[in-house]
């Protein structure tokens, strides 16, 4: 597919058309992976890791361990 660059800022931009778009799930606010590979410009979409609450209870060291953090007295209707 051939398209064309355009102004955007001091950055230059490419459009994505809706197909293309569509066919790899990219919508408004995408993260992608630009690289230059070879010479030629390599977009590649980016998905957020999915981690279960077991994982992330498990990544937990005493290195990392952080004790309570007090962020003092209730001012409002804070209920605790």
């Amino acid at each position: 597919m051939i398209t064309t660059t355009a102004k955007w800022g001091n950055s230059l931009a490419i459009r994505i058309p809706k197909n293309l778009a569509e066919e790899l799930a990219l919508t408004e606010k995408s993260t992608v992976d630009l690289r230059v590979i070879e010479g030629k410009i390599v977009i590649t979409p980016q998905t957020a890791p999915s981690y279960s609450l077991e994982e992330l209870l498990e990544a937990i060291t005493p290195d990392n361990l952080h004790g309570e953090i007090d962020s003092g007295l209730a001012t409002g209707n804070e209920v605790w």
